[in-house]
């Protein structure tokens, strides 16, 4: 049984939502260095008002970050709007008396490309193969404040054969999960039923807790964090795609 008290011997979805960091795309693997995408983008800089290095800057930004309590790790999970990264960025240059010769949108790909390259998890481009043969839609919802394209691109880029239906980013619609209400949006265009939809994704209460409040069937995956887990008895639980494959054969 899983957390709602359903079979998940017995379920076949009609269409499979994924999470993106850690679920489709591992970036853990490379660890995240702000200082190399800081520097990234201050080469676009026409105008540094006060000389700030890249180790400056990003200083600067992880206080800001501290202090709206964007990335704390035991709390994320409470903000449940989010903040825009091209609002971020703006403030952070801008106060610094920096002026860029790029816009919000190459802003996040320059930064992000270098801060945290990311590669497919294990496994997950034959899974995608699969449910294509099967004929189970695919999309993805994404907590992110990189800009809707930016996350778009580098998805992409990193699983070009994906057949995604649509890729939800937070920074573009204002709620976050575990808000049942950005869940809501996806069932919305997939034109689906909550129980005729999986959502597969790392964080057991932004992914885990948020699906299954909003009626989808939730699985947790666990292959790609470095996070110490136990999985839990209500959830199904899987550490590789291919865990899954006997549910489509």
């Amino acid at each position: 049984m899983d957390m709602n008290g359903r079979d998940i011997s017995v379920r076949k979805p009609k269409m499979i939502l994924f999470d993106y960091g850690q679920t489709l795309i591992d970036e853990e693997e490379f660890g995240f260095n702000g200082v190399k995408g800081t520097a990234a983008v201050l080469q676009y800089a026409v105008r540094n008002k006060y000389n700030k290095s890249a180790e400056e800057v990003q200083a600067y930004a992880d206080r800001l970050n501290q202090e709206l309590g964007r990335f704390d790790p035991q709390r994320r999970h409470l903000f449940q709007v989010e903040v825009p990264n091209h609002m971020f960025t703006k403030y952070l240059y801008e106060s610094l008396g920096i002026e860029l010769s790029i816009g919000p949108e190459e802003i996040d790909r320059v930064f992000w490309d270098q801060a945290a390259p990311g590669r497919p998890t294990e496994g997950i481009e034959d899974f995608l193969f699969l449910l294509k043969e099967k004929h189970v839609r695919t999309g993805v919802i994404s907590n992110i404040s990189y800009c809707g394209n930016a996350v778009s691109q580098r998805i992409n880029r990193c699983i070009p054969e994906n057949s995604f239906e649509f890729i939800i980013a937070t920074s573009e619609y204002m709620y976050r999960k575990p808000n049942r209400r950005i869940f809501e949006l996806a069932l919305e265009k997939a034109g689906l039923e909550a129980a005729d939809v999986w959502y597969i994704g790392d964080h057991y209460q932004c992914d885990i807790v948020g699906a299954a409040n909003a009626g989808l069937f939730p699985v947790w995956y666990l292959g790609a964090t470095k996070r110490q887990e136990e999985p839990a008895e209500d959830v199904l639980t899987v550490r590789h795609w291919r865990e899954l494959q006997e549910y489509f054969t």
